[in-house]
């Protein structure tokens, strides 16, 4: 809601998007280094309270906010607080299952992620209508407060400390060169395909109101309120498909659900730009949006757990922290060239016929994705034994 807000407030487009590209940037180092502390032992616990206390900073500036210095604050504040947040939460899901396979826990995950995105957007609009926009600053404040007690009532497990000190231990004993970045190669596929696969997510919500709008060769544009009422449908076939879908390829392969995610793509990008071609195309806009939200729910659970499976265990943390670069990259690429196609081209014909084509590209790297680090990481304590009766395990895959 940040982009409306501000442009309500009669910012230009430029220092929206200065504001945005300032939040991805200082993002990517915050992301690094919530890795790197992760890697050294940090508990998954700290740098979530320091994003949440770093979120609810945000939202008191951005919500009393009016020249622009006071929302590039803003947006400076929210960029380090999301880089902390994404690799310790995202780290902490396998540490959380117990007795069940951490890629289901991630398709649960983003399960809760949708629900939480789907509400989100619905207090918003209905914000909006009342005129009450700004205030979905106070109702994240509030969401972060929540989360903060959460977090002081139940800590997020985290027992890697006596894996990681044995892990350096044993590392002091071996030549540092042959250690090196052994292990990054073998995730670069699957950060590639990342790339591209959140792209098409990231144009979910910022190219395609545009597309629908503007309309295409034989489509008329659509209103507001039918482009609007599309989107909505997306988000709320997605929570309702996100539990399913991750459940089910949960008990398949890492390529089976990294494949079944670019073929929804594929499909809904071959939709969308048929749609184009078509004077009902919106009957075909509708309908890709079920393909698009199936493969969204298969990919993104299988992706973290991709990089979980691919990385040893002291480098989980900057794995992490890598494998959510990627959606900052594609939330910040990808809508500047759809901006460039559909102001050169006037509909999105060619853009989705262009990320359809990408996601096709991606299919062949899925042949080097398999399991790696799997064995050996069994279970692990996540309380001393003279504190509880029966402590608690979590598989580390």
């Amino acid at each position: 809601m940040t982009p409306i807000v501000f442009h309500q407030a009669s910012f230009s487009a430029s220092q929206v998007g200065q504001g945005l590209a300032a939040s991805a940037l200082i993002g990517t180092a915050a992301r690094l280094m919530s890795g790197v502390l992760l890697d050294r032992g940090l508990s998954c616990s700290w740098p979530v309270r320091i994003a949440a206390v770093l979120a609810l900073l945000a939202d008191l500036v951005l919500f009393q906010a009016q020249g622009f210095s006071g929302y590039l604050a803003g947006q400076l504040l929210i960029g380090v607080a999301a880089g902390f947040y994404f690799p310790a939460i995202e780290l902490a899901v396998p540490l959380s299952c117990t007795g069940f396979n951490s890629s289901r826990g991630y398709a649960l995950a983003r399960s809760a992620d949708a629900l939480g995105v789907a509400i989100g957007a619905l207090i918003g609009a209905a914000l909006t209508a009342l005129g009450l926009i700004r205030v979905v600053y106070l109702v994240e404040a509030a969401a972060v407060i929540l989360m903060l007690v959460v977090l002081s009532l139940r800590p997020l497990p985290d027992g890697r400390a006596a894996l990681l000190h044995s892990t350096v231990e044993d590392s002091t004993n071996t030549d540092p060169a042959s250690e090196g970045w052994h292990w990054l190669p073998p995730l670069v596929p699957v950060l590639a395909v990342s790339i591209v696969a959140t792209g098409i997510i990231a144009l979910m919500q910022s190219a395609l109101p545009l597309d629908l709008v503007r309309g295409g060769l034989a489509r008329a544009p659509l209103s507001e309120a039918w482009s609007g009422t599309l989107i909505a449908l997306q988000l709320a076939l997605l929570v309702t498909l996100q539990w399913p879908v991750g459940n089910w390829v949960s008990r398949h392969s890492l390529r089976f659900g990294l494949g079944i995610g670019l073929g929804g793509f594929v499909l809904g990008c071959v939709l969308l730009a048929a749609s184009a071609l078509w004077s009902g195309g919106i009957a075909l806009i509708a309908l890709a949006m079920l393909p698009i939200a199936f493969g969204e729910a298969a990919f993104l659970p299988t992706a973290a757990e991709a990089m979980v499976e691919e990385t040893p265990l002291q480098h989980r943390g900057l794995a992490m922290a890598l494998f959510s670069q990627c959606f900052a990259i594609s939330a910040t690429g990808a809508p500047l060239m759809a901006g460039f196609l559909l102001d050169q081209q006037g509909h999105g014909l060619l853009l989705w016929v262009l990320m359809g084509s990408l996601c096709l590209l991606m299919v062949p790297l899925l042949k080097t994705v398999r399991p790696r680090y799997t064995p050996g990481l069994t279970a692990i304590p996540l309380e001393q034994p003279n504190n509880v009766s029966s402590p608690r395990t979590a598989p580390l895959r």
